[in-house]
């Protein structure tokens, strides 16, 4: 969307005349050369000047630019009517006083000395000083001379617009509700960062239809959304506060909601929370609107295997896929076509991502290992499997744990508190922080052996303060980057196996969710 230099020009102009901002008007326009020209209402004005309401009339033209000939026209009339109403000092006034009078008296004196004549003049004759005509008549052509000159604008554009934008962002989640807006700085008024703590107490719980359940769940990164994409194809957009259907967009209001053909496996949002990425189950991926749920784009042959992880670009023009058949791509959304290929992986890409600076694509497969490919070139920059489990707890029976065994890699996570490493999650009891190299920077451990306590998901805090993992017995450990141990753990999140778990942008909420149809949040 292209917008208008001088448009924006001709609204703070309209904003400094409707303030009462004289100066400023005058100033701008003229540096600008740009002229408003505006009024509110053409058939009030041209009343006006038909009825010769002159006293609303000229402080008008005062504030337009008008052809040269125009004004002269309207400033002599007005004149003359001045003399005809026996008004003669502010004939005298007007003739004497304006810019647009002194010019005529240098370049038209013949014109002025005849309007000079009707203003010391005794008498006054209609016919001969509106040059056998009316001033009715004389009214009605000024009138159309004028308005050919002027737009009609609907008064208070630039708070007009600012708010559309603002309830426009509303729509979208990027402003929560009752969320205050900074309009100067251009952001909303930035919540007071809460200390990062262990979620232990059920919040809300989201229930899904019996044949149905969560595949996966994502905040925006505005905060105002939580995203949910089921097996049954369909994609919801909830409010994470209130665990209720964001009903305030219509779509969902009329159940006309953001779906998939086939089970959805991955969602993302864009940055600005505006697009909703999803891939599903039948290898397609779809670019969603989320303020109207109309889908942007539709990559029918994203991959030959369902769709296990999405991310977009920082700038929202590229989605980056994962997929059970083993390849790591890059989508144009504007062509819509194919633009870059991994391939190395012999198992699941299980999850993918952009390093923070997008020179590097990091991808964590079920054959065991971890690669980092150069974002341009496609090329392996590096393959690494992180270590295999070793029992933390000797006491506990050998039997029941296995080593020697390459555990797949379920994610591999860029770390906010240092963009060189990853968190690396692998199905066994550890959660791995490692280089972008392969080097193990710290392990923590579930102090569990890792049958039946494997953990099948991670996410770390806003601030990595904290890593966050799930088992499949429902257990959520709670790991402190800080004094690098196990701090916290959460029994009984779910009836039945946990799928994953998500973290707010901001808040101290985390969603967990599982195959029995549910999610959950949680907070301290």
């Amino acid at each position: 969307l292209d917008v208008d230099a001088t448009d924006v020009v001709k609204i703070i102009l309209q904003w400094a005349r409707e303030s009462g901002l004289d100066a400023t008007h005058a100033a701008l326009s003229a540096e600008t050369n740009t002229s408003l020209n505006a009024i509110e209402d053409v058939d009030a004005f041209k009343r006006d000047v038909t009825h010769g309401r002159w006293d609303a009339v000229l402080p008008q033209l005062a504030k337009l630019r008008l052809p040269k000939n125009v004004l002269e026209d309207a400033y002599e009339h007005v004149t003359l009517e001045m003399c005809e109403l026996g008004e003669q000092d502010t004939a005298r006034a007007i003739l004497r006083q304006s810019n647009v009078m002194r010019v005529m008296k240098e370049e038209q004196s013949r014109r002025y000395g005849r309007l000079e004549h009707y203003v010391s003049a005794r008498t006054f004759t209609a016919e001969d000083a509106y040059a056998g005509t009316t001033k009715e008549k004389r009214r009605e052509k000024l009138a159309e001379a004028l308005l050919r000159e002027v737009v009609v604008v609907p008064p208070s554009r630039l708070l007009a617009l600012i708010g559309q934008a603002l309830k426009w962002q509303k729509s979208t989640g990027a402003l929560p509700p009752g969320t205050a807006f900074d309009l100067f700085r251009g952001q909303a008024q930035v919540e007071e960062e809460e200390e990062e703590q262990c979620p232990t107490t059920s919040h809300k719980r989201i229930k899904f239809s019996k044949k149905s359940f969560p595949e996966c769940a994502r905040f925006s990164p505005c905060g105002g959304m939580l995203a949910t994409g089921s097996a049954d194809g369909f994609i919801e957009i909830w409010d994470p506060y209130s665990g209720k259907l964001r009903k305030d967009l219509k779509y969902q209001a009329e159940d006309t909601l953001m779906m998939h053909d086939d089970a959805v496996l991955a969602l993302a949002f864009s940055q600005d929370s505006d697009m909703l990425a999803s891939g599903s189950q039948d290898g397609k991926i779809k670019v969603w609107r989320v303020s109207t749920g109309t889908c942007l784009r539709k990559f029918e042959k994203a991959h030959q295997g369902g769709v296990t992880s999405v991310t977009f670009s920082k700038d929202g023009s590229q989605v980056l896929s994962g997929s059970f058949d083993g390849l790591v791509r890059v989508h144009g959304l504007k062509s819509g076509k194919l633009l870059k290929e991994f391939r190395g992986h012999t198992s699941y890409v299980n999850s993918v991502a952009f390093t923070e600076d997008e020179t590097d694509v990091v991808s964590a497969s079920s054959d065991g290992s971890v690669k980092v490919w150069d974002a341009k070139t496609s090329e392996c920059k590096c393959t690494f499997k992180p270590p295999p489990p070793v029992n933390p707890n000797k006491d506990d029976d050998e039997e029941t744990y296995q080593t020697g065994t390459v555990p797949a890699v379920l994610s591999a996570i860029p770390h906010p508190k240092n963009d060189a490493q990853i968190i690396v999650t692998s199905k066994s009891n550890a959660v791995v922080v490692c280089t972008l190299a392969g080097d193990v920077v710290e392990t923590y451990w579930t102090n569990k052996t890792a049958l039946p306590h494997t953990i099948v998901a991670a996410t770390p805090s806003p601030r990595g303060e904290w890593i966050y993992a799930t088992s499949e017995i429902g257990e959520l450990y709670c790991f402190s980057t800080e004094t690098k141990k196990l701090e916290s753990t959460v029994f009984n999140l779910h009836e039945s196996s946990t799928l994953g778990v998500a973290h707010h942008p901001r808040r101290n909420l985390v969603a967990t969710f599982s195959s029995i149809g549910e999610l959950k949040t949680w907070k301290p």
